[in-house]
Formats: C-alpha cells, sequence, structure tokens
C-alpha cells in the first residue's frame, strides 16, 4: 500500500472509529465504544505509516 493510500485508509478508519464511540456513548453500549477505540488508533497507525512512508520516500530520492 503507497502511502496516500495508508493516510486516506487511516483517517476513515479514525473518523469510523469516532463514530462507533460517539454511539456507544450516547446508547451506553461500552463494547461498541472499545471497538470505536481500537479502529481509531488503528487509524492513527495507518496515517503514521503513510507518513513514514513519504519521509523515507524523500530521503532516497536525496540520495
Amino acid at each position: 500500500m503507497g502511502s496516500t493510500s495508508d493516510k486516506i485508509s487511516g483517517k476513515a478508519n479514525e473518523i469510523a472509529g469516532k463514530t462507533k464511540q460517539a454511539v456507544g456513548k450516547a446508547t451506553d453500549d461500552r463494547d461498541m465504544q472499545a471497538k470505536g477505540d481500537v479502529q481509531e488508533a488503528k487509524g492513527k497507525g495507518q496515517v503514521a505509516t503513510g507518513k513514514v512512508k513519504d519521509k523515507l520516500k524523500g530521503a532516497v530520492d536525496r540520495l
């Protein structure tokens, strides 16, 4: 997966996770909130991976 697709997928997971958290909180569903926490964290990891790939590509391109 390329850096851009990592970042896009990551943002989508972050948004979906935050939505699950909000729904879980509104319905007092702790399981849904926890799933939202996990999905948001996964998204943040994907975004970070995309940023690292960008930096590595930039470093290689400068060689």
